[in-house]
């Protein structure tokens, strides 16, 4: 317990449950974080707010477009004013549109840069000042997979996860001076509610070696889990790294 004590943090996405933002949320309440949860989906991003504070943890609830600036300043604005800092962004937040290329519409493209790229642009340069007003922090980036492999379907979606991964560490260079870290998660087959929804499966299930070495799917707490330490102190020398957590399946 107590691994980010009074840590403030956002995190993006924490709508979905079961899901990664949700589980990263509820994760960093119970060690301790101020925790902001944000979503599209407001009364899901309260639910989670809700789920933290059942838990003891303190959290606030906000509706939050992540391709919008303005909300982005106002999501930042109102972190401020709730507890005062930031020291933590966890931008979880994606869709995942997978088509082949040729039946890919430059819509599904656009839209997939614009949330699973862009929308960690934005959340990252409005993250930069408060964090150094603070002192410095810790901003974990969700990518994928996808962003370090090619994988069929995944044009629009690799493209935009592994432009995620560039990103993170040029802001890892650009941030050390002001003790600001920044990192990237790549989960790999994690059964979320996005995952059900790509593969229309309805529990999750076992998966071939051949793909995934471990054999099975992981669970939120896995991603939750590596999160966690990297918004820690515990990570306070680990900046600009990526972090693959897949049961090894890109290693082959």
């Amino acid at each position: 317990m107590g691994r980010v004590q009074d840590k403030v943090a956002i995190v993006t996405g924490a709508a979905s449950n079961p899901g990664l933002g949700y589980t990263t949320a509820l994760t960093l309440g119970r060690e301790g974080a101020k925790v902001v949860a944000t979503d599209v989906d407001a009364a899901g991003a309260e639910r989670c707010a809700q789920a933290v504070r059942d838990a003891d943890g303190q959290a606030l609830g906000l509706r939050q477009d992540v391709t919008s600036e303005v909300e982005w300043n106002d999501v930042i604005q109102r972190t401020l004013n709730a507890y005062g800092c930031l020291d933590v962004l966890v931008n979880n937040a994606g869709i995942a549109v997978l088509k082949r290329l040729e039946d890919m519409t430059l819509a599904d493209w656009k839209r997939q840069i614009e949330v699973n790229l862009t929308s960690v642009f934005l959340g990252c340069k409005y993250a930069l000042a408060p964090m150094r007003a603070a002192g410095g922090g810790s901003i974990v980036n969700l990518s994928s997979v996808a962003g370090l492999v090619g994988m069929a379907t995944c044009t629009a979606y690799g493209a935009a996860k592994g432009g995620v991964r560039i990103m993170s560490k040029s802001i890892a260079v650009e941030g050390a001076a002001d003790n600001i870290r920044c990192n990237s998660v790549h989960p790999g087959v994690i059964w979320t509610n996005m995952q059900a929804q790509a593969t229309g499966l309805s529990k999750p299930q076992p998966v071939a070696p051949e793909r995934v070495p471990m054999g099975r799917m992981g669970e939120p707490q896995d991603i939750a889990n590596c999160v966690l330490y990297l918004a820690s102190d515990e990570s306070n020398y680990v900046s600009g790294a990526e972090f693959t957590v897949d049961a090894g399946m890109t290693t082959q």
